[in-house]
């Protein structure tokens, strides 16, 4: 656990430096998906999903194999965090009524709903894991602190 917060600590840190005073959106979310992606081995997709219209999300920047292009706030685990505006780890997928399998080898899934200042909702963050369980409460605590930084771009 040690560790996994060390890591966390140090990419937060890289992402702060790397998206200080920037502007641009997607600028940001690429440069997150890229920091986190390449941070931790056990996160197998990282991407963010963009809300385009009221109730659809939209692929954005990510990393990894190919996802989904469109998600409904009805369905998966995108849906769900974007629709509840919470925070969604999911231990074992094929337990979430409604996952949607972009890739058959998710195992665990964490979505992170991405807020502005002025609470609106303008992305998920979603990480997939080929792990069962992969995700914890220390991953939950800073992916959330990550989104709040998205979240104050956005606004």
């Amino acid at each position: 656990m040690t560790d996994r917060r060390q890591r966390y600590n140090e990419t937060i840190g890289h992402i702060k430096s790397l998206i200080a005073g920037e502007t641009d959106l997607i600028a940001v979310m690429a440069t997150v998906t890229c920091e986190l992606h390449h941070a931790f081995d056990y996160f197998d997709w990282t991407g963010f999903y963009r809300v385009v219209e009221e109730g659809l999300l939209k692929i954005g920047p990510y990393q990894g194999t190919h996802g989904c292009l469109r998600i409904p706030f009805e369905r998966g685990v995108c849906g769900a965090a974007a629709r509840t505006r919470t925070t969604q780890l999911v231990d074992d997928v094929s337990r979430f009524e409604g996952h949607i399998a972009c890739s058959s080898s998710t195992r665990s899934e964490i979505v992170v709903p991405v807020m502005t200042p002025a609470g609106a909702l303008i992305a998920v963050l979603d990480v997939d894991s080929n792990q069962p369980a992969a995700f914890n409460e220390c991953d939950q605590a800073n992916l959330e602190a990550i989104c709040k930084l998205v979240g104050e771009t956005g606004g």
